[in-house]
This record gives C-alpha cells, sequence and structure tokens, in this order.
C-alpha cells in the first residue's frame, strides 16, 4: 500500500505526530493509517468516537490523501510493526511525551521497542518539538561499520522531500589509522551519493572515543539539526563507555526528531 503508519493514544505527543505524518504524506502523496492499540477492557466504541471526532478536525489538512484507522489489541510495538509489514508501509511515526520522553504514555514507553520491531523506518519526535520549522537541516552521523550508509538511500528521500541540508558527521571511534580511513571512505562515498540526487550536504570529522550519543548530539545542536538519522545498530566497539546502545541512548536523550533504520531492511536506491 505505500502508506505511513502513525501510532495514536490521544496524548499531545501523538496528535502532533499525527499533524507531522499528514504533512509527510502530502509530500508524499501516500495515505495515512492511524493505528490505536487497546487493552482488552477498552471501550472501542468510546475510542472509535474520539478518533473519527480527532480525524475530522484534520480532515481539512489532507491533500488528495486518505486518513483511515485501525484499532488493534496487544502490545503495542508488536502491534505498530504488524501493522506497518501488512501495509507495507512506508515509515511509522510515534510521538514522545515531553523531554522526558518515555514515561507517562503508552508510545513513549514503546518507542524503542516499536523501533527495535519495526521491518519499515521508524520517525519519533517529542510533543515539545517545534513542529511549525521548515525540515532544514538533516543530521547524518556516519561511523566505521559497513551498515552505517544503509540510512542513506531513506534519508536522501526525506531531504529532497523537504529541499534539506544533509550534515555528514564522521564519527571517530579510535585513533587507529585503519579504522579512521574506512570512516572517511564511507563518508566520501556517501558525498558522491548525495551529489548524484542534487542534496545539498556538508561534512565534518570529530572525535567520538568518549561517547557516540553526546558527540552526535552536540553536533546536532551545533547546526540546529531538525532531524537525525540513525540506523539501530551502530558502532559496539566502545560499549563500556555507553549507557545501552546508541539507539536507545539517542532516544531518550534527543530533542531532535530520530529517524531510526534497521539495516537488514534497507534496500540501496533512493525511491
Amino acid at each position: 500500500m505505500n502508506n505511513i503508519i502513525v501510532g495514536f493514544d490521544f496524548s499531545s505527543g501523538s496528535a502532533n505526530a499525527v499533524d507531522l505524518t499528514i504533512d509527510i504524506a502530502n509530500r508524499w502523496h501516500s495515505d495515512i493509517r492511524l493505528v490505536y492499540v487497546k487493552s482488552a477492557n477498552d471501550d472501542e466504541a468510546a475510542i472509535r468516537a474520539e478518533i473519527e471526532r480527532r480525524n475530522a478536525g484534520v480532515a481539512h489538512l489532507l491533500k488528495g490523501i486518505k486518513l483511515e484507522y485501525v484499532i488493534r489489541e496487544g502490545k503495542v510495538s508488536e502491534q505498530l510493526a504488524r501493522q506497518a509489514l501488512e501495509d507495507q508501509a512506508l515509515m511509522v511515526v510515534v510521538g514522545t511525551h515531553g523531554m522526558s520522553g518515555f514515561e507517562t504514555n503508552w508510545i513513549g514507553k514503546n518507542t524503542y521497542k516499536t523501533i527495535t520491531d519495526s521491518p519499515v523506518p521508524v520517525l519519533s519526535v517529542r510533543e515539545d518539538f517545534n513542529f511549525h520549522k521548515d525540515l532544514e537541516n538533516i543530521v547524518i552521523p556516519l561511523d566505521s561499520t559497513t551498515d552505517t550508509r544503509q540510512k542513506v538511500p531513506f534519508a536522501t528521500r526525506v531531504a529532497k522531500t523537504f529541499g534539506s541540508t544533509v550534515h555528514l558527521l564522521g564519527l571517530y571511534t579510535s585513533e587507529s589509522k585503519d579504522i579512521r580511513s574506512l570512516v572517511n571512505g564511507y563518508v566520501e562515498q556517501v558525498e558522491k551519493y548525495l551529489d548524484k540526487y542534487e542534496v545539498e550536504h556538508k561534512t565534518e570529522y570529530v572525535d567520538a572515543s568518549k561517547n557516540l550519543t553526546v558527540t552526535t548530539l552536540e553536533y546536532a545542536d551545533k547546526v540546529n539539526a531538525d532531524l537525525i538519522v540513525i540506523m539501530t545498530e551502530q558502532e559496539k566497539a566502545l560499549t563500556s563507555w555507553l549507557i545501552g546502545n546508541y539507539a536507545q541512548q539517542m532516544l531518550h536523550l534527543s530533542k531532535h526528531p530520530i529517524l531510526s533504520i534497521r539495516p537488514e531492511e534497507i534496500g540501496t536506491q533512493s525511491r
């Protein structure tokens, strides 16, 4: 179906996620599937009535696309992943609550599990993000792992959609010349790829030997990023320095929207 899935739980964070999804879907000419995952004892009739009321309130924003919904029951992350698979969705969008992000609503609590379960890219965004700002700057961190480049095609599609500038961040996680050479080579390959698709880009290399997450977020702040694109699995050589893995840390700490991509699910061509 090539639609976009958006997780919804009546929180302000998920309502903002719907608004953002509408903006993206209008640009991609994609339909939207809103997914509400209920508990066994929830009043489904009341849920349907409220969803339909809210959908009617945003209907004027739809530009030739459809906003449909489905109510599922079970574990949130599993149900969102199943819906994405059934619909052959382009992406899943979820909202999280405030700067705490993971404590007050089920979407927030399940964001990381959704990312690890989802067969498609997942865009997570906090409710206090400035949704009225254009998506001008996209950060793509690149390390020495083979998979690091696989996020580039989807990120390129997003950049072309919004006319964004891509900021390539070469992350040196070691003093090893071989490791640094790998990073340099991967960055140069991505630069050529972005040139091919006529995407404006800038490049910077930084020493990330202490903490990948902190280094990435400091750079994102520096360039006033509107989106950070990461893989769900990142460089693991510095596990002793990290609290949990890179993707999980980014979701907890980033005030910027995070687009997370599973390496095994991404092809090699930009759409």
